[in-house]
Order: C-alpha cells, then sequence, then structure tokens
C-alpha cells in the first residue's frame, strides 16, 4: 500500500464510489444518482462484466456521431464486448468489441469509409479503451471510517 500523501483526492468528476450491502454484494453511485448493483447475484453485475460494459460503451459513445451521420440520428445499434480470459493469471487476455447495426443501405466504399470513421473517433475519444491499451498504475489505500 501506499502512503495517505499519494491518494487522488476524489471530486464528483473523477471517483465513484459503492456501499456494501451484503455478503460480496454492492450497490455502486455516481454523482449523477445513477446506481448499479455489483456483485455475483441475480440482478447484479460482476466487476469484470462493468469493464466489459465501460469498454463497449466508450466505444459507441466515441462513435456515436460518425454512427448517426452515416445510418441516420435515430439509428439502431447494439454493442457487444467478449472476451477471452487467462485463468492462470485472473485477467482478460484479449477484449472483442462488436458494434451490430443495420448497415445494408450503405455500398461496400460508403462502409469503408465509415468503418475509417469509428475507428478514428474510437481513437481519439474512448479513454476506457486507451487505458486497457496502455495500462494504468493502480493503488490501494485502507482507510479508518474514524467512527
Amino acid at each position: 500500500m501506499s502512503e495517505p500523501s499519494d491518494i487522488i483526492t476524489p471530486t464528483e468528476t473523477n471517483s465513484v464510489w459503492a456501499e456494501r450491502t451484503g455478503t460480496r454484494r454492492y450497490l455502486a453511485h455516481n454523482a449523477r444518482g445513477a446506481q448499479v448493483a455489483v456483485g455475483m447475484g441475480p440482478g447484479e453485475f460482476t466487476p469484470g462484466e462493468l469493464l466489459k460494459v465501460a469498454l463497449a460503451t466508450c466505444n459507441t459513445l466515441s462513435a456515436d456521431h460518425r454512427l448517426a451521420k452515416a445510418l441516420g440520428e435515430d439509428f439502431d445499434a447494439n454493442v457487444i464486448c467478449a472476451t477471452l480470459k487467462n485463468e492462470e493469471e485472473e485477467r482478460y487476455s484479449d477484449f472483442d468489441v462488436q458494434i451490430v447495426a443495420d448497415l445494408t443501405a450503405l455500398d461496400p466504399d460508403q462502409l469503408a469509409v465509415l468503418t475509417e470513421r469509428v475507428r478514428r473517433a474510437i481513437d481519439r475519444g474512448c479513454t476506457v479503451g486507451h487505458t486497457l491499451e496502455k495500462g494504468a498504475a493502480t493503488r490501494l489505500h485502507l482507510l479508518d471510517d474514524e467512527g
């Protein structure tokens, strides 16, 4: 563990938090009032699933304007994130993001242009993807509740 002076000060824009609601169950929050159940049971996301959702939706949020321009403002889409897991190291070794939309109105040239524009938008704006690709330092602090 690092020293308390190494602590990043939590703010509304740089942090989320979770409260323990039971054995291996938490309710996660953000400053905008959103909540998500985290755990291993029914109706709960595991931390690994949340990581997959974060990457998948970071990709689509980054590229949404490009997709909307090509497919129309009200286009329907789904995004899937599948992983391969390295069981020995207890980590994901590969992430595969699949954006699924009706692309039948696009000819091959239009689809190639859209694919490139989507990739560039994601490369510019997907913080989660950048973090996974480049890695990030993690620190743990065990703090006394003082009360």
